[in-house]
């Protein structure tokens, strides 16, 4: 998959959490979300991404993607 459709995709559920009033609990949203529903090739992608500067990821996605754990190749 595209980088920019991860991008796309990690940024519409942070939007989808920003009502969240509670930041932590938005943050936790957003990466419980990428955590069940993303292959961890798609997670693998996008942290390596944001380690290499996530240009165009939003605030929000960018602090749920630095706390992700990844599975051990």
């Amino acid at each position: 998959m595209r980088i920019e459709r991860l991008i796309a995709m990690a940024n519409d559920i942070a939007t989808y959490f920003t009502i969240e009033p509670d930041h932590a609990a938005a943050v936790n949203g957003v990466r419980d979300h990428l955590t069940r529903f993303w292959d961890p090739v798609m997670r693998r992608t996008l942290k390596t991404y944001l380690d290499e500067g996530g240009e165009g990821l939003i605030p929000l996605a960018s602090e749920a993607v630095q706390g992700l754990v990844l599975p051990a190749n």
